[in-house]
């Protein structure tokens, strides 16, 4: 399977790109011992290296240990010089559907500050085997930022991307400030992030500024980290989890 690495792509197809990927990587071997994902060896010479998000009750949300996970499945496959590429999948459902809210409410801007909340996802862009995201689903907020992080995307017709953070009273903390406009444009990626409206893999196929992404990334994590100093992020959180409209002061 000729796999592309370099600079990150936004290859956006139709579900057949899912059952081609998948048919290229039928053959598996026992997945290693997780909680929230599955991680295995696929392909018929073993040479692929696919992790599952499986947390299919909570539509695969990122929690903290899960991104972990993540982090340490990477730097297996990383290391295994039989491994060729990495695959980051989820299920029809949802690929991921955002950040656990639940866990990230209690947070302050202090201990998001102490905690590097997505310092785990580090091990992605760093690794120098392409890295895949084979999306289907819900690809929303953290969700999104973790697809972008990979160097290709395949994205199947029923794939939803958004960054929805808006709505519950802060910003995308993961990168998508900074990735999404270089993927889709500024003017689309504005209007995802400032309404917080989801847009289909077609849109997104049809569709670098003023600082390195490096600094922007910095500048976005801070950012993200100050909104839990406000009193709409505590807000919108609790809205979210009591499953009723927010009700925001701009405080």
């Amino acid at each position: 399977m000729a796999l592309v690495s370099g600079v990150s792509k936004l290859l956006l197809g139709r579900a057949q790109s899912l059952s081609r990927l998948g048919a290229a990587v039928k053959y598996a071997s026992t997945g290693s011992n997780y909680e929230f994902i599955i991680a295995e060896t696929k392909g018929e010479k073993k040479n692929v290296g696919l992790i599952t998000l499986n947390r299919p009750k909570a539509l695969n949300a990122l929690c903290y240990k899960l991104l972990k996970e993540i982090g340490y499945a990477i730097d297996d496959f990383e290391s295994d010089d039989r491994i060729g590429a990495v695959v980051i999948t989820g299920s029809e459902k949802a690929f991921a559907a955002g950040g656990d809210i639940k866990e990230m409410l209690p947070n302050t801007f202090s201990t998001f500050v102490k905690g590097k909340y997505v310092s785990n996802w580090d091990a992605i862009t760093s690794c120098s085997k392409p890295v895949i995201a084979a999306v289907n689903g819900f690809v929303l907020g953290g969700g999104c930022e973790l697809a972008m992080m990979c160097d290709i995307i395949y994205a199947g017709d029923k794939a939803k991307f958004g960054q929805p953070e808006i709505a519950i009273g802060t910003i995308p903390g993961g990168g998508g400030t900074q990735r999404l406009p270089r993927y889709i444009g500024k003017s689309k990626a504005m209007e995802m992030i400032l309404t917080g409206v989801p847009i289909t893999a077609q849109e997104a196929e049809k569709a670098a500024y003023e600082t390195s992404l490096q600094e922007g990334l910095h500048f976005e994590q801070r950012t993200f980290h100050a909104t839990f100093a406000t009193e709409d992020q505590k807000e919108g959180m609790t809205a979210f989890i009591e499953k009723r409209p927010p009700n925001f002061s701009n405080n």
